[in-house]
């Protein structure tokens, strides 16, 4: 008859090993749930990012239209100055001649009633 005898370490390798298997264990869960966080931070910040882009296309059409006023708006301030050195020129001569001197621009005619 075989004379078997167990190895002296033997159950502090099982329980070692059982240890280290809770530990996986534990780790594999950890690592599963951290994965679930990141995804959902994944999504967050997509559905964040989806959102600045449609702000940033939002702020280029209103600057776009912006642009567009301010041209109109200069176009506007050109042609009042231009009016009022019309004005100033037929309202105010240089000389203290009461008849209005001729213009030079088209657009400063004096009116006929």
């Amino acid at each position: 008859m075989l004379n078997w005898r167990r190895d002296a370490g033997y159950e502090q390798r099982v329980t070692q090993h059982e240890q280290r298997m809770k530990q996986l264990e534990n780790d594999i869960l950890q690592t599963e749930s951290d994965i679930l966080r990141v995804r959902k931070d994944s999504e967050r910040i997509a559905k964040e990012t989806k959102q600045i882009e449609r702000d940033t296309e939002q702020i280029e059409r209103e600057t776009e239209q912006l642009r567009q006023e301010n041209a109109k708006l200069r176009r506007l301030n050109a042609k009042t100055q231009s009016l009022l050195s019309c004005v100033d020129q037929l309202c105010f001569p240089p000389d203290s001649s009461s008849t209005p001197p001729s213009s030079t621009e088209p657009d400063c005619k004096p009116s006929s009633h």
